[in-house]
């Protein structure tokens, strides 16, 4: 008699399987990442190459015109705007060791307090405060630091994502058509053919909501900063659009870096600024956003804050921003799982979409 019977064998091997493919994903997550932002670029850039693929003459043709007209309108923007971002966030690096050192001697609560009317009391209490934390605010000061060199490591994707992009946009349907051939039954085949479709869906939608959110969110910042003669305005608006694509904690921590920058380098309104950021985050949060994203990512809050959570221990800041629509994805397959198990349980069931619900035919 066998000590372990075939039933038992398969369960080993498939858990083995699924050890190996966890530890593949955690030792090369950073390569996954590129090709999954390369997805999402793709997916930014395609409704603009489909249209103009007939009269390009091609697919290839008209990516090559795609990125001819991105490369252009960056250059633009960067000929215009880049210097004067460039020259606010030079003035701003030479001007935090001195704001740094009046934070941790206590004499920034004395400026502060002078400027708003503070008690004498009130501002030597602060003082002594920050003077007696002066050691841990320089060591939070230094993994800000850590952190921000880390995220300028990650640079290199700025030139490998487009080309990686590239072979998707070109091949994608060639891509789907090879994941389809690995299946031979008509159930399983429905089941990655109708996973493939969600997805498609979902990260068409995330993404191109996304940019939409962010370059509103850079407007808004950049208008009402300059308006209100806030230092330093174009690059902390500048700043504020692109965390916007961070989902949950980009929003935060953008208004946290706008506020806190703004009142340390002597900003005499800050109560006007808050003001601003609380009710422009109620009005992406509760108007904007739900018209644009509309119910695409079917997440609760939870798992949404989970996810994000997990990513960032897993892969830094990109992994905060793949988790949204890696969750996403998650409930995409587990749907489509079930409506492939109640077929082969209870027989055809109503088509399920993303964005629909499951139920079984009458």
């Amino acid at each position: 008699m066998s000590l372990i019977d075939t039933r038992t064998t398969r369960v080993l091997f498939t858990v083995l399987l699924f050890a190996l493919g966890l530890g593949f994903l955690y030792i090369a997550h950073r390569t996954l990442i590129a090709f999954l932002f390369a997805i999402f670029f793709a997916y930014l850039v395609d409704p603009a190459v489909s249209k103009i693929e007939r009269r390009a003459g091609g697919r290839g043709r008209a990516i090559t015109v795609i990125y001819l007209l991105l490369v252009l309108l960056l250059s633009t923007f960067f000929f215009f705007v880049g210097p004067r971002i460039g020259r606010q966030a030079q003035r701003l690096s030479e001007a935090l060791p001195q704001v740094i050192e009046n934070i941790g001697s206590g004499q920034i609560a004395e400026q502060i307090g002078q400027e708003h009317g503070w008690s004498a009391h009130t501002r030597q209490q602060l003082s002594r405060y920050l003077a007696s934390h002066r050691d841990d605010l320089l060591n939070l000061v230094q993994r800000i630091g850590v952190r921000a060199a880390e995220v300028a490591k990650e640079a290199w994707m700025l030139i490998v994502v487009p080309i990686l992009a590239a072979f998707f946009l070109k091949d994608g349907r060639a891509f789907r058509q090879v994941l389809l051939s690995f299946v031979h039954t008509r159930a399983q085949h429905e089941f990655l053919e109708g996973v493939l479709g969600d997805l498609n869906r979902m990260l068409a939608q995330f993404i191109r909501a996304q940019l939409t959110l962010a370059a509103l969110s850079m407007i808004a910042y950049t208008s009402f900063l300059g308006l209100s003669r806030v230092p330093y305005a174009m690059m902390l608006g500048t700043v504020g659009g692109i965390l916007e694509f961070i989902p949950v904690v980009g929003p935060l921590v953008a208004a946290l870096l706008i506020f806190g920058v703004s009142s340390l380098v002597g900003y005499k309104y800050w109560f006007l600024l808050l003001v601003f950021l609380g009710a422009w985050r109620l009005i992406q949060d509760y108007v904007v956003s739900p018209r644009i994203m509309g119910r695409s990512m079917e997440l609760h809050p939870l798992a949404a804050i989970f996810g994000v959570l997990a990513g960032g221990e897993m892969a830094g800041v990109l992994g905060v921003y793949l988790s949204i629509p890696v969750m996403a994805s998650l409930r995409i397959v587990w749907r489509r799982w079930r409506l492939y198990a109640e077929k082969k349980r209870f027989g055809p069931l109503n088509d399920y979409s993303f964005g629909g619900d499951l139920t079984v035919q009458k």
